[in-house]
C-alpha cells in the first residue's frame, strides 16, 4: 500500500522491534519484488532486531539485501517441538498501533486495546451481522485498511475466514463473486467503490454464479448511492441484506451499521451500532435532523483507543476528538 517513505511515516513513530515482509506478491498478473523496498525500510528503523521474509507463493525465500533476515521456516525452527509460552495481560493492553491518513501531517499512531476492540467487533460480528459458527466471512481489504483488523476478529465468532490476495478485477471484473460462489460466502464485503463499477460494468451475477449461501453484503469505505441499492438488489442477490457501514480507523469498529431484523430501505444505513449513542451535531453543540452535521458520540464505548503512541498526558488525544465539544467524542 505505501512507498518506503509512507512505511516509515508510520513504523518509523513507533520503534519496532521485529518486521515481517513478503518476499514478492502478485498483483494485476504481475510480481512485485519486496525485498529492495524492505532492506531500504529496516535500514532506517534502527530498533529492528530482526526481520522474517515470508515466501508468497510457498517457495524458499532468502533475506538478499538484508542483514541478518531469516526466513519464516528458520525462524520457527527451534522452537517446533516446544511450548509455547502464553502471558495473562490485562484487559485493556495494547493490541493494534492503528495509522490515520496522514493527511495533515504524520499519521497518528492510534493505540487500541485488546478487550475492548474485541467486545465491540464480536458485537458487530454476532448481532449486526448475524454471524454463527461454521459461517464463512468475506471482506475484500488490504492489510493496511482497518476492514483487516476486523475481518480477523469473526473468528471469535467461530467463523471461517475468506481470503484474497491480488486484485478484484483480475482476470476479469467477477473473480470475488467466482470466489463468493466456490466458498459459499455468507456474509460477503465490499467497498462500495466496487459495487458501483459492478453496476457501471453491466454485470449480472445473479445469472451466472450460485449465491445460496449468501445472506449479508456489506459495503463501506464511502456512501454507496441508491442505484447502488439497486443494483445489489436486481442483479446480485434479491433477498440479500444490504448494509452500508461506516465507522473508522480510530474506533477500529463502525458507528453505524446492518441489522438483520430491520428493512433496507434504498439509500440508507440500517442502525446506530449497539450502545453508540451517535448524533449529528451543529456548530452550537446540539443535535440536528434533515441537515448536515458533524458525526459525535456523545458516550463512551468499548472500543474507544487507550490512546496515542508517545502521548503520555492524552493531550494530543483529547485534542483531536474532544476539544470541539466537551466531553463528546467529535468524529468529524
Amino acid at each position: 500500500d505505501c512507498g518506503v517513505a509512507g512505511v516509515l511515516d508510520r513504523f518509523g513513530q513507533i520503534e519496532p522491534v521485529v518486521l515481517f515482509t513478503a518476499d514478492r506478491y502478485r498483483y494485476g498478473g504481475r510480481w512485485h519484488d519486496c525485498l529492495p523496498r524492505a532492506a531500504e525500510i529496516a535500514a532506517a528503523l534502527p530498533g529492528l532486531r530482526r526481520v522474517i521474509v515470508l515466501p508468497y507463493d510457498g517457495a524458499g525465500a532468502g533475506g538478499s539485501g538484508i542483514p541478518g533476515a531469516l526466513s519464516l521456516a528458520e525462524a520457527i525452527a527451534p522452537h517446533e517441538a516446544g511450548e509455547i509460552p502464553y502471558e495473562r495481560l490485562p484487559f485493556a493492553h495494547p493490541l493494534y498501533v492503528m495509522f490515520s491518513s496522514g493527511t495533515t501531517g504524520k499519521p497518528k499512531c492510534i493505540v487500541h486495546g485488546a478487550g475492548g476492540t474485541l467486545l465491540q467487533q464480536k458485537k458487530e460480528h454476532v448481532l449486526h451481522c448475524d454471524v454463527k459458527p461454521g459461517d464463512r466471512v468475506f471482506y475484500f481489504t488490504t492489510c493496511g485498511w482497518m476492514m483487516w483488523n476486523w475481518l480477523v476478529a469473526a473468528l471469535a465468532s467461530e467463523a471461517t475466514l475468506l481470503l484474497y490476495d491480488g486484485s478484484p478485477f483480475h482476470p476479469s471484473v467477477e473473480g470475488l463473486f467466482r470466489l463468493a460462489r466456490d466458498e459459499r460466502a455468507t456474509l460477503f464485503g465490499v467497498s462500495a467503490k466496487y459495487l458501483d463499477a459492478c453496476r457501471k460494468a453491466g454485470l449480472e451475477p445473479r445469472r451466472s454464479h450460485d449465491l445460496g449461501a449468501l445472506r449479508l453484503v456489506t459495503s463501506t469505505g464511502s456512501p454507496l448511492s441508491p442505484e447502488g441499492f439497486d443494483w445489489v438488489a436486481e442483479h446480485l442477490k434479491p433477498d440479500v441484506q444490504l448494509a452500508s457501514i461506516s465507522g473508522g480507523t480510530d474506533i477500529l469498529s463502525c458507528f453505524v451499521l446492518g441489522n438483520p431484523t430491520a428493512p433496507v430501505h434504498r439509500g440508507e444505513i440500517q442502525c446506530r451500532g449497539l450502545g453508540m449513542a451517535v448524533e449529528a451535531f451543529g456548530d452550537d453543540g446540539r443535535p440536528v435532523r434533515g441537515t448536515r452535521g458533524e458525526l459525535v458520540c456523545t458516550q463512551p464505548f468499548p472500543s474507544m483507543p487507550i490512546g496515542f503512541w508517545n502521548d503520555p498526558a492524552g493531550s494530543r488525544y483529547h485534542r483531536a476528538y474532544f476539544e470541539r465539544f466537551p466531553n463528546v467524542w467529535c468524529h468529524g
